[in-house]
């Protein structure tokens, strides 16, 4: 299978314990099921249809794991139920911009809310790691599945240490912004407070947020 389609089923994992404990049960290879999760994974992320009533740009498998179908399987499987994702690109941004990259995916990873990190070489993306938390939220790690192991985010960063050899981070698909829930009472009591202000900022502000992110429940 392919470095993504490991990285979204062990994202599924994280949240689904029961299929976690499925996986290890005695009864049959832990290895032969997690190629079976693999294979699902991949009709989906690479297939005409991404998941019930979506449609995408199919995808050659030996091409690996589009970022798009990527991200509306870690949307659908992968992350809390209401988790949307953005794809923010890295391949020509200066160290500075990096440094700045990662801090803002350090601030959107939480607890059933992972990324994918895309990296590769100079001309191509060719390498997927997912990029979670562990249960308390506290340490920010990295799934390499070339290996099998996982490691600190620190040890790699955007940047920094090639991740499994490939040097050149190419795009990470994260969660987006999460809004508070007390946004839209706070926005109606200001309207209510204030009926001769101009309130169409307010509103504007509020509509636009709303559409880059749902609040998560919380692969």
């Amino acid at each position: 299978m392919t470095c993504g389609s490991a990285c979204l089923v062990v994202a599924r994992l994280l949240l689904e314990p029961a299929l976690a404990a499925w996986l290890v049960s005695p009864a049959d290879s832990p290895l032969r099921r997690f190629a079976d999760l693999e294979r699902g994974t991949m009709r989906r992320t690479n297939g005409l249809a991404g998941g019930p009533g979506a449609l995408q740009l199919p995808w050659p498998r030996s091409l690996g794991t589009p970022p798009w179908g990527a991200m509306a399987e870690i949307e659908r499987t992968g992350s809390l139920p209401g988790t949307r994702y953005e794809l923010v690109p890295l391949r020509h941004r200066s160290a500075a911009g990096l440094t700045r990259a990662a801090a803002g995916l350090v601030a959107r990873v939480s607890p059933g809310r992972p990324a994918l990190l895309y990296v590769g070489s100079a001309t191509l993306p060719r390498h997927v790691v997912l990029v979670f938390v562990n249960t308390d939220g506290r340490q920010l790690l990295v799934y390499e599945p070339a290996r099998g192991e996982v490691v600190p985010f620190a040890a790699y960063g955007l940047g920094g240490a090639p991740v499994a050899g490939w040097p050149v981070p190419w795009l990470v698909i994260q969660p987006q912004a999460q809004v508070s829930a007390v946004a839209p009472l706070v926005a109606t009591a200001v309207r209510r407070r204030s009926p001769a202000m101009g309130t169409a900022g307010v509103c504007q502000s509020t509509r636009s947020t709303s559409r880059t992110s749902r609040a998560s429940a919380s692969t």
